[in-house]
């Protein structure tokens, strides 16, 4: 939890945004926010009520929330030695708190004991689950009423940002993140946020040349 908490202050304008973001859209209040326990996605929330809101269609909607979070398809083959590892209770519950901060921390023990793996993996998976879960019911009377000038919006690339920096140690992780960012900026006009798929897929595949390339 200690661990956990400092990636948690930057959620928290991302929480508020999304707060705005479910008043704005014109859905009841309570059925936005249950959007948290049932996605816990904030990326994917975001995108699904920006989109209804906008009068997008329910399937349209969805299939947009699913692509922003397909990324979590690579964090799952990454992890995957690690949960294969663990009793199958943890295998179906586990993914289910998969989200950023916690594959960028989560990665760093891969090579912990199953038992201790799993205490801390829960232990700061509870942190982010019941903070996400107060601060996104608070958003939705906080933010409506914070000046539009504090463009809090920002707060969404900046968490991404900050994780994407943590995680970059190796030269090819740079590399993979560069052409990712030109691919999803290139294809950013495709429908449903597929320009974030590309991007990923394209700098996923440049990062195993590289990393085989330096081999």
């Amino acid at each position: 939890m200690i661990d956990a908490l400092p990636l948690y202050v930057p959620a928290i304008p991302f929480a508020l945004v999304l707060g705005l973001a479910i008043v704005d859209s014109g859905l009841n209040p309570l059925v936005g926010w249950s959007s948290s326990p049932l996605v816990f996605g904030g990326a994917a929330q975001l995108t699904l009520i920006t989109l209804l809101g906008s009068g997008a269609s329910t399937l349209a909607a969805i299939v947009a929330a699913m692509v922003v979070q397909a990324r979590h398809l690579m964090y799952s083959a990454a992890l995957a030695p690690v949960f294969q590892r663990q009793p199958r209770w943890f295998r179906w519950f586990g993914p289910y708190l998969l989200i950023d901060q916690m594959f960028a921390l989560s990665i760093l023990r891969a090579e912990d004991e199953p038992d201790a793996f799993r205490s801390y993996y829960l232990g700061a998976a509870s942190l982010f689950w019941s903070f996400w879960m107060i601060t996104t019911a608070v958003g939705l009377f906080i933010g409506p009423v914070i000046p539009a000038e504090w463009s809090l919006g920002f707060a969404v690339p900046i968490l991404f940002l900050g994780l994407l920096v943590m995680g970059i140690d190796r030269w090819p992780k740079v590399v993979a993140a560069l052409v990712a960012a030109a691919v999803t900026f290139v294809f950013a006009g495709l429908p449903n946020r597929v320009g974030l798929l590309v991007g990923a897929l394209a700098g996923l595949l440049i990062g195993v040349v590289v990393e085989r390339w330096r081999r």
